[in-house]
């Protein structure tokens, strides 16, 4: 069970990471809009909400296509 939650869990992070990397390379976090309000908190926590929502995105693409790949006995606990 461990093993398959790593095939899920480990290449989300590498995707997380390069995503946020591209994301913010390209959007500066104090400019960011939300409802029409500037986003009153630190860059660092920007960069942290961004890095797990898109760690999440990815391990929910990542659990679906190892899903898909295998079948659900995979990941039934036998």
């Amino acid at each position: 069970m461990l093993k398959q939650i790593m095939w899920i869990l480990w290449p989300s992070f590498i995707a997380a990471g390069i995503g946020v990397g591209i994301i913010f390379t390209l959007i500066d976090p104090m400019e960011l809009v939300v409802l029409g309000d500037r986003v009153h908190v630190s860059r660092t926590a920007i960069y942290s909400l961004g890095f797990f929502v898109l760690w999440t995105v990815a391990a929910i693409a990542s659990a679906m296509s190892c899903f898909l790949a295998t079948g659900s006995d995979t990941f039934r606990q036998h």
